[in-house]
């Protein structure tokens, strides 16, 4: 991989090919300051703080809708308060996503599905709300349109899939979901997705 990217799972120390766990590579740091923000190619997580603006403003959002996006929808993804989704949608977001990016920022951090009934409420059907994290089986989906989602996002499980068995295993997937979106919908006495509430 190209610099200052690497494979998240194992670090070369000191390039000679010796392959050692993240545990033991993280434990060189004297501090989570030299952790975190080291400016350094064996900081934690790539660096991610150097490759990510770490400010972004309402104004971003307002630029790339009208600057950027060129006609094509802009949805903003980690919207975690009713708040935050309510500035998005009034600086020109066509849609939200409900997302604590699988809580890697904090393993404390509120799940998604809390979040949504707020998000949903504050955006009041000007635009999609979508949910992204932790959708794994159809009742999963099921719960979210009931919480007030418009869709949601299935990215670990389409990403294992096509890993064991590329196409037909996400084919395979997606089937295994709707059918078990039907199924507990057909429990819930749901005969159409808008029934859900």
């Amino acid at each position: 991989l190209p610099s200052p990217h690497r494979l998240v799972n194992y670090d070369d120390v000191k390039g000679k090919g010796q392959w050692m766990a993240p545990e033991t590579h993280n434990a060189r740091a004297s501090s989570l300051e030299d952790t975190y923000n080291a400016g350094k190619e064996d900081a934690w997580d790539q660096n991610v703080e150097q490759m990510f603006e770490q400010n972004p403003t309402w104004s971003d959002v307002k630029w790339l809708k009208t600057e950027a996006c060129l006609g094509l929808p802009l949805v903003v993804k980690g919207i975690m308060t009713g708040e935050d989704a309510r500035l998005a949608v009034e600086h020109g977001a066509d849609g939200v996503m409900v997302s604590n990016h699988g809580g890697r920022g904090l393993d404390g951090a509120l799940p998604a599905i809390d979040a949504l009934p707020e998000i949903a409420n504050a955006v009041g059907g000007r635009v999609p709300v979508l949910l992204d994290s932790g959708v794994r089986r159809g009742t999963d989906v099921v719960k979210a349109l009931a919480l007030g989602a418009t869709a949601v996002g299935i990215g670990k499980p389409v990403f294992f899939a096509l890993a064991t068995d590329g196409e037909k295993g996400v084919f395979t997937v997606l089937q295994i979901l709707q059918r078990e979106t039907e199924a507990a919908m057909c429990i819930c006495g749901c005969e159409s997705v808008e029934k859900i509430t």
